[in-house]
């Protein structure tokens, strides 16, 4: 019995291109990485058998990122939702840090993740991390300094939308 042979995968120009540099780029995550490779050998008339044992990975990993390459194009590879992670919008992410620069918890002279979490809804590293790509420590009173610019907030949420929508779905 012979295996279905897929149709060839056409990338243009500048899919290739993109794709050759997010393999090569340094900082690009490795998982963005293998999904880089992973189009680019099946563009080279690689079936997903042979891709798979040539990168190390499963028929069906090589199959999933094919079909998402092929509806959604270089887009399909730089987006990865996983099952049941949690994604914060800007919104959730703008009130913790309104709230850890406006405000201070009942009974306490700053807030800490512990308690930022349990008024916020969200996990203990979740505001971890909201704190750590925004620069805020609270937690240090000799450093940490309220911002007094009207225009915050605004400028936060003009931030947070620079950020790919990929980082961000770890908040």
């Amino acid at each position: 019995m012979s295996a279905q042979r897929l149709a060839p995968l056409i990338l243009s120009d500048d899919e290739f291109a993109e794709l050759q540099s997010l393999t090569m780029r340094r900082k690009t995550a490795q998982a963005l990485a293998l999904r880089a490779r992973f189009v680019l050998a099946c563009a080279e008339g690689g079936q997903n058998n042979e891709v798979a044992a040539k990168l190390g990975l499963e028929r069906r990993t090589v199959g999933k990122w094919r079909q998402r390459f092929v509806k959604q194009r270089v887009a399909g590879c730089t987006t990865s939702r996983v099952r049941g992670a949690a994604h914060h919008d800007d919104v959730r992410i703008e009130a913790v840090i309104v709230r850890t620069l406006e405000s201070c918890p009942e009974n306490a002279t700053h807030w800490s993740s512990r308690s930022m979490a349990k008024a916020s809804g969200l996990s203990v590293s979740t505001v971890q991390r909201i704190w750590r790509a925004f620069g805020l420590q609270p937690h240090r009173l000799a450093t940490f300094k309220l911002s007094t610019d009207p225009n915050f907030v605004a400028k936060v949420r003009d931030l947070v939308g620079l950020y790919p929508s990929e980082l961000l779905s770890w908040f």
